[in-house]
């Protein structure tokens, strides 16, 4: 089967691949669509971020070059003799997140977690295989494009709550990017009262008022901090830093109120040089969010299911499998009118 595969920076290949011999308590999914990421760009810009390449990960026992992509959704081609919640046939979407499952699921991912699509082989291929635990049956609502966006749009589920949002309160958003705008979303869903959000791109500051921002700030023209102190003078109660770098980070806290939160959200490739007197000065907590829990996984497909949570409109292009480096990566790269890129595999509604 055909495959993008990943063998280092800027190096992704279109090639022939064997699927792996399916697992008892495994589905194999026939693959529809899949969405490249934020944290697929940084392994193609300035990888190995995740991917393991000098010895095989614990948990997926595989090392580069494997296949990429984490944001997928398909029909259940084969099911494994353990598995007893699906069905050939099913249209699910895959929760990509693997961890050893010893602890509660909200501590369960800090104590170790590996990536379907990322330390393992993922979707952006025509079969893929994954656990039955991972597995989301998908709404009748929900069609299977709309399914490779359940990922995303989790992590900003996950990233609301890790937030402590509340209806009535204010957020500041710190990069537009397609986590930045389901961001948006998801904090318009909450009760936001008012949704900030910075950006050097006009283009995506603009769809992001299109999701939901109330007011949008290009921080490359205004000066970020005085711009949000000038809508809430006392700052924003929650704030997320969606862009991952040295300057957002600081700014995002400098734009909290005292005693507000501020949560991390993106992926920091490289190290950062930051002063802890900054929360010590304005007492701002912070914390961080990797990807999702199963419940907020569950959640988001069920919030999706009911319209409640609609992040079709992030999605820009869409490109077919041979064309993934050109159209997708470095458009990403190059373009900032691009936000969420689908690869086209089977492209079943």
């Amino acid at each position: 089967m055909k495959a993008a595969v990943w063998y280092g920076e800027k190096d992704i290949r279109i090639e022939e691949r064997e699927l792996k011999a399916l697992k008892d308590n495994e589905v194999s999914v026939r693959v529809a669509w899949a969405g490249i990421c934020g944290s697929d760009l940084h392994e193609y810009q300035e990888g190995p971020v995740f991917v393991p390449t000098e010895k095989e990960d614990q948990l997926t026992g595989q090392v580069a070059p494997l296949i990429m992509g984490h944001e997928f959704a398909g029909i259940i081609e084969k099911v494994g003799s353990q598995v007893t919640k699906f069905k050939v046939g099913d249209r699910v979407a895959i929760n990509p997140t693997l961890t050893y499952g010893n602890k509660p699921e909200d501590i369960d991912q800090y104590d170790g977690f590996s990536f379907i699509g990322l330390h393992g082989d993922g979707g952006f291929t025509t079969f893929a295989n994954a656990p039955e635990s991972n597995v989301y049956l998908l709404p009748e609502t929900l069609s299977l494009q709309e399914g490779a966006l359940v990922e995303p749009t989790a992590v900003a589920v996950q990233a609301i709550k890790e937030g402590g949002l509340r209806f009535g309160d204010t957020a500041a958003i710190f990069g537009a990017g397609p986590i930045g705008l389901v961001t948006v979303i998801a904090a318009k869903a909450a009760g936001a009262s008012k949704i900030i959000v910075l950006d050097l791109s006009e283009t995506r500051l603009e769809k992001a008022k299109e999701l939901g921002a109330t007011h949008i700030v290009n921080s490359g023209k205004e000066n970020p901090v005085e711009a949000i102190r000038a809508i809430v003078p006392e700052g924003v109660d929650v704030s997320f830093e969606v862009a991952g770098v040295a300057p957002t980070f600081t700014q995002a806290i400098e734009s909290t109120k005292a005693r507000g939160t501020m949560v991390i959200v993106s992926i920091f490739a490289r190290p950062i040089e930051w002063n802890p007197i900054q929360l010590t000065n304005t007492g701002v907590k912070i914390t961080s969010s990797i990807a999702y829990t199963p419940t907020s996984f569950q959640q988001t497909v069920d919030l999706m299911g009911t319209g409640q949570l609609n992040p079709q409109s992030i999605v820009t292009s869409q490109i077919q499998l041979d064309d993934i480096v050109d159209k997708g990566f470095e458009a990403l790269t190059k373009d900032k009118t691009q936000v969420k890129i689908l690869v086209e595999l089977s492209g079943e509604k």
